[in-house]
Parts: C-alpha cells; structure tokens; sequence
C-alpha cells in the first residue's frame, strides 16, 4: 500500500514575493509605494476618497502583473512533488498560482477579484483598472476585494483548521505582527516540526520543535527543501 503523504502547510507573507519586486511594509518605513495604509487601505479611506483607493490598487495590479514568480515560489510549488501542500498566504499577488501552487487560501484578498459594496461573497474578476462607476447587476460600487485593515478575516475560519492539521509546518517571509494572521501560528500542534523562513527571524514565543533558516526567501526555501528530506518518515 502505498504510503500516505505528509500535510506541509505554509503560511507566506510579503517576503516571499519580495524578490520579485514587489514591495513590502517593513521594507518601507509603513508606507507602500509611498501611500500611507490609512488613506488607501481603511473602510474610511474608501469613504474619504474612492477614487484615490482605486488609483492605489490599480497600480498595484499592474505591478502583479508584471513581476513573476521567484525561485521561492516554485520551490514551494515544487514540494507538492512529494507532501500534500497547502498555502496559506496574507499576500495579495497570484504568483504561488503562477508557480505551480494547486491550494492557496487568500487570507487578506486577491488583486484580481473585486467585489461589490455590499456583497462580499460575490467575486468578480479584474486584470484592467477599476474605475468609479463600475458596478454590480444591482447598481452597486464595485470595490477591491481585498480586506482592509479594520475590517474582519473571513478566510480565518478556513485557514484555521487547516494549520491545525499540519504534519509539517512553515512561516516564510512574515514579520508575524499583522493579526489575526500572525495568531494562526498556535494553532500548531506542539509536535509538529516547525520551520521559519525568513532573512530577519521575527519573534515567537516558545515553539517546539522549531528551526529557524535566517535567509531571504529564495535561498530559505532552498534550504528547507533539504532539510525536509531529512526528516524521519
């Protein structure tokens, strides 16, 4: 019979697709692209200045559009050669998509998906520009679905159980401050073997079982890959 494969789950953060230019907070003193998260990514932003939000995730898309995935990326794509792997990721971007990743759950939203105002359930794909005027069959403001700071995680109902599960699992390339997201980590069975990824270790309380690889998420990845081969069956 053969043998059932392990669990490895991931939780990704921005420093995984920051090689591949796509920008992340720590690296910019809280502001992104040089917008101050407060005008661009609050329910109160989106009701001070629409037009200046949309302007916002515009430029994002695009520049999503243009990065590619990394090596990290497709490492961790590649690992499902040989584990059940889920990703769980607080990014954005469709570059684990890109790189081979068949399960990926979007804690914080995705790029190319808006939604309605008052329906957040309904999705709708976007690769061009929102615009003001666009709107759902029921005359509604199309807006990112993205979800904003302030507002609920639906996706932690998910991801939750999922962490839980985990035979293996990996922190890569997430300061662990953002909550509720960074808080998935103790759902981790004390047992499971642990590993964080990341080119500045961010700080846990006391983990078992946990190894730390202080290196960007290229050459992270790299090194779990053969570390996990070491692990005992």
């Amino acid at each position: 019979m053969a043998k059932q494969r392990k669990h490895l789950v991931i939780l990704s953060g921005a420093g995984v697709s920051a090689e591949s230019g796509l920008k992340t907070f720590r690296d910019s003193d809280g502001l992104w692209e040089g917008y101050d998260v407060r005008e661009v990514a609050t329910p109160g932003a989106w009701k001070r200045n629409p037009q200046l939000v949309l302007d916002f995730y515009n430029m994002r898309r695009q520049n999503v559009a243009e990065a590619l995935p990394n090596a990290a990326h497709i490492g961790l794509a590649e690992l499902e050669k040989d584990y059940n792997v889920t990703i769980v990721t607080q990014n954005i971007d469709d570059l684990h998509e890109r790189a081979g990743s068949s399960r990926v759950v979007h804690l914080h939203g995705e790029i190319f998906k808006m939604r309605s105002e008052r329906d957040e359930d309904t999705l709708y794909e976007i690769r061009g520009d929102m615009k003001l005027g666009d709107k759902d069959k029921r005359g509604h403001q199309l807006r990112p679905a993205i979800v904003w700071f302030e507002e609920p995680v639906p996706k932690m109902e998910e991801a939750i159980p999922i962490i839980h599960a985990a035979d293996i699992f990996v922190v890569i390339g997430t300061s662990l401050v953002v909550y509720p997201a960074a808080g998935l980590v103790h759902y981790v069975a004390g047992h499971t073997p642990k590993f964080i990824i990341d080119k500045k270790i961010p700080y846990t309380s006391s983990m078992d079982n946990l190894t730390l690889i202080e290196k960007p998420a290229t050459e992270g990845v790299a090194e779990l890959t053969r570390l996990l081969a070491q692990l005992p069956d």
